[in-house]
């Protein structure tokens, strides 16, 4: 009778290490983000973020965004539409990008890092709240909808 009951409880705990391995979420399985993201950095409830952590948004391709990060919205610039001193007497000199949220739309890219002149110098260590505002390029900003996440900076 005991070899039966311990045949018993092996067998159940087989089926449940068996259940857990399926239901279990990971990685983008849990989080509720919309298809037209296909990834961001840093992620939802990120919590060992750095002051300086490049904000990342990954769309499908055809759409466009802007970013708001802690309630600014940050001014975009097009990659290829620099319009910075491209004049001779700056000729050999590295050009240096904006301080600005930047969209690349042949990846349908959307990047941002702070630095000095941008709205956002640096993250303050805490928690930061970030929301992108999306659209299918051919329909415009009238059209958009949008996506809010958190993260945290140490």
């Amino acid at each position: 009778m005991g070899l039966l009951i311990a045949c018993f409880v092996i067998a159940c705990g087989v089926v449940l290490i068996g259940w857990g391995m399926t239901a279990a979420i990971t990685g983008d399985d849990g989080v509720d983000r919309p298809d037209e993201i296909e990834n961001l950095s840093p992620v939802e409830n990120a919590k060992q973020a750095f002051q300086q952590e490049q904000v990342v948004v990954d769309l499908e391709f055809g759409y466009e965004a802007v970013l708001v990060i802690d309630g600014i919205e940050l001014p975009t610039e097009r990659l290829g539409e620099f319009g910075g001193d491209l004049s001779p007497d700056s000729a050999g000199q590295q050009i240096s990008t904006p301080p600005t949220a930047i969209f690349d739309p042949g990846n349908a890219i959307l990047s941002f890092r702070p630095t000095e002149g941008a709205p956002i110098e640096s993250f303050e260590p805490g928690r930061h709240q970030a929301q992108v505002i999306f659209w299918k390029t051919d329909e415009g900003r009238k059209s958009a909808s949008s996506y809010r996440w958190s993260f945290n900076v140490v």
